[in-house]
């Protein structure tokens, strides 16, 4: 009998296709998650993805015969699966960007800058998220479905600075060689922003991911008190500094709350033993 140490980390040479492999299908879920319940063609599906069409039809029939996608009789546009969907519930996932979608209509109409909601998972944070003021400068700093290491952004240094300190040192180390794409985010200075996050109480970036940008985020906390979520505002500089740099941060305290609140009750609703 193998056991699973030795199987976790003895060599096969099929490792890197697989890997690929899935990487490749979850892009394509990704474009269908973009294209909601309409779905999109083929061709669409293809040049968004970036693979060639032989190759995204092939993803997508795969993908069609476990459940996870599905192609419309009549328009033959491909969707996202109902087995996703069904997965999710009976793993109890809570819809965090469905349930924050008006706090980020509200902040987006209050401040006319771009808010953002992102979660953790593991040691990454992952935009679920976006939504656009009426401001005319736009400041799309994060496109929704990308991750980052905990701590890069503001939204990700929200949800990171609040954890407890074994994890948020277990999460620098656990990322040092990501942190290398980031070169403003060293671990030196990823653990000064850290100290300042927890000290004012709202995370600040100040052009560190694009020039000329400054961003403002806030933490989501769970039930057990826990940051599993951030909710953020990004803006040309001159629209988050002082003051106002103040009053985003109160804005998004109280939208905090709110969401926090309905993702208690949306837990409170989960059959017993789902998972928290």
């Amino acid at each position: 009998m193998v056991d699973e140490a030795s199987a976790l980390t003895a060599p096969e040479e099929d490792d890197k296709p697989s890997v690929k492999s899935i990487d490749r299908a979850a892009t394509i879920l990704q474009v269908l998650a973009t294209f909601g319940a309409e779905g999109a063609p083929l061709t669409e599906v293809a040049r968004l993805s970036g693979f060639g069409k032989a190759t995204t039809h092939r993803l997508l029939a795969a993908l069609s015969e476990v459940g996870f996608a599905s192609q419309h009789t009549g328009s033959r546009h491909y969707h996202l699966g109902a087995r996703l969907a069904l997965l999710s519930r009976q793993a109890g996932q809570i819809d965090v960007a469905a349930l924050a979608k008006p706090s980020l209509e509200h902040l987006a109409s209050v401040t006319e800058d771009t808010a953002y909601v992102s979660v953790r998972e593991g040691m990454r944070s992952l935009c679920l998220g976006r939504e656009q003021g009426a401001f005319p400068i736009k400041t799309l700093s994060l496109d929704v479905g990308v991750s980052r290491p905990l701590g890069v952004g503001s939204g990700s240094l929200a949800i990171l600075a609040f954890m407890p300190e074994a994890e948020i040192e277990a999460a620098i180390e656990s990322n040092a060689r990501w942190l290398l794409d980031f070169p403003a985010f060293t671990p030196t200075r990823l653990r000064a922003l850290v100290r300042q996050t927890q000290a004012q109480g709202f995370a600040f970036i100040e052009g560190l991911i694009i020039p000329g940008v400054n961003a403002v985020g806030v933490p989501v906390y769970d039930a057990q008190k826990r940051p599993v979520a951030a909710l953020s505002i990004t803006a040309i500089a001159d629209r988050v500094h002082g003051e106002r740099t103040l009053k985003l941060a109160s804005l998004l305290h109280a939208e905090a709350n709110e969401v926090a609140a309905v993702m208690q009750r949306q837990a409170s609703l989960r059959p017993a033993g789902a998972r928290a």
